[in-house]
């Protein structure tokens, strides 16, 4: 029989991606002894199947596409991409798969890593093989989410895409049908389209990126029609076979599409199905609630940070959590705060309620924080929004001929703030921080006057936006 080895800690952090390790450094910054349990590749879904391969895919599609609207530069990069090098390129972003750099990083700050699948098996208490470790102050489930694939007869035969096989694939499908309107549907289909494959979209509703504004969905179809991409709104799949290597779907209207591989990007689920929830009186699967201490509700020592508390399902926003729950748990644990104390100040994940920001590195870039028009009415804001073409802007004539694009703010009429800002086309990634800082920090127009871009710049943008909207 095998003897059960049994070591205390301070914290147990369950799951090593980007979540996992910013909990881990708050609280040995704090001084506190933190063990780290994963089961895959140190570093998580956003450094090998998310954040770091996709943009690395993206990167050169993006660069050639502005390069393109250049005078002068255009006709230099009329051929195809090199497939390879992109890949390879993506390659070196992932490390090859291989997580001893991120193992290192765990190593220098003093958390122990233990490998294997852990679970919970009562409060405070996390087993690994034969390995039972307690916490004295606070578990911290950091396991993230995965992909969830429809209910279609068959489909686990056909051997279908998630978003992992999208950014680990090994070469370039003759034909890829991508079935989805979202982030990772609309990503995708632009960087596999670009590299060579035969791209059709398959979208259930009646537009992409639908929990954005209307139009930056409307301007990146435009632009993946024109890329070459098949993109069909208002249709679902409703069978997917594989014969002799060849994918075939069937749509709800009886269209027959061959392809050599099929993506699905159509949501995701918490990876809290086989943690040990049944242990500790929560539902194995769920994602679990929180407060603003990322605590979670009716307990004293479990938190679960990021994805699995389904606030926002973006890794900067996971990672700013898991610096508040690290603050948090330190705060506990040195006796400053009362456990059930509060308001927490600093200690207190605001941002992650009415001002998230996401870009999705498409061909327009669309990027967005706080509410879209939609949402703030439906929350019972008095708003107004204000829209600029983004072509009138003189940044944006330089940056390239041709240059479409949108810009839209969405002011509270109570206090002249903003709810939210939507920026699509070409470089509006960078925009967004600005944005983010104004919604964030509930910058009054009358202030947003004295913050003065610089010309000839995209950013001139919040200038045309404060005149159209003292205009009308």
């Amino acid at each position: 029989m095998t003897e059960t080895e049994s070591i205390v800690y301070d914290v147990v952090v369950l799951g090593a991606g980007p979540v996992g390790e910013n909990v881990a450094d708050r609280t040995r910054a704090a001084g506190l002894t933190t063990a780290v349990v994963e089961s895959e590749l140190v570093g998580g879904e956003c450094s090998y199947w998310a954040c770091m391969p996709s943009k690395a895919l993206l990167r050169p599609v993006i660069a050639r596409a502005d390069a393109r609207r250049l005078p002068g530069l255009r006709q230099a990069v009329q051929g195809p991409l090199d497939a390879a090098a992109v890949l390879a390129h993506r390659d070196y972003y992932t490390s090859h798969w291989h997580d001893d750099g991120q193992v290192g990083w765990l190593d220098g700050i003093g958390a122990d890593l233990y490998r294997g699948h852990g679970r919970l098996t009562g409060p405070r208490t996390v087993t690994v093989g034969d390995t039972v470790l307690t916490a004295r102050h606070a578990v911290a489930v950091c396991t993230g989410s995965r992909a969830v694939l429809p209910d279609l007869p068959g489909l686990a035969e056909v051997g279908p895409w998630t978003s992992r096989e999208a950014t680990s694939a090994r070469s370039v499908p003759g034909r890829l049908v991508v079935v989805g309107g979202g982030v990772v549907a609309t990503e995708m289909a632009t960087a596999w389209q670009a590299l060579g494959a035969r791209v059709t979209l398959l979208v259930r509703g009646k537009g992409l990126l639908n929990r954005m504004e209307p139009f930056a969905g409307e301007l990146v179809a435009e632009a993946l029609a024109e890329a070459g991409a098949d993109v069909r709104t208002g249709t679902s799949v409703t069978s997917v076979t594989r014969s002799d290597g060849t994918v075939v779907a069937v749509t709800d209207a009886g269209d027959r599409i061959e392809a050599d591989e099929i993506l699905f990007a159509t949501g995701r689920a918490p990876r809290t199905d086989d943690i040990g929830l049944d242990t500790v009186g929560l539902e194995p699967g769920s994602w679990l609630t929180v407060d603003d201490s990322l605590r979670v509700t009716g307990s004293n020592w479990l938190y679960a940070v990021g994805d699995v508390n389904h606030r926002a399902l973006l890794t900067h926003q996971g990672k700013y959590q898991a610096r508040i729950a690290g603050a948090a748990i330190a705060a506990r644990a040195s006796g400053t705060a009362h456990p059930d104390s509060g308001p927490w100040g600093a200690h207190a994940a605001t941002a992650d309620h009415h001002a998230v920001p996401q870009v999705v590195f498409t061909d327009p870039e669309a990027a967005a924080v706080g509410l879209s028009l939609a949402e703030a009415e439906q929350a019972g804001y008095r708003v107004r929004a204000v829209d600029v073409d983004l072509s009138s802007v003189a940044g944006a004539g330089l940056y390239g001929e041709g240059y479409k694009g949108r810009a839209r703010m969405v002011v509270d009429l109570e206090d002249e703030t903003l709810r939210g800002v939507t920026f699509v086309g070409p470089g509006v990634g960078e925009l967004l921080h600005s944005a983010t800082v104004a919604v964030a920090g509930q910058v009054p127009l009358a202030r947003l006057w004295h913050a003065v871009p610089s010309y000839p710049t995209i950013s001139e943008v919040w200038l045309r936006l404060l005149e159209a909207y003292r205009d009308n």
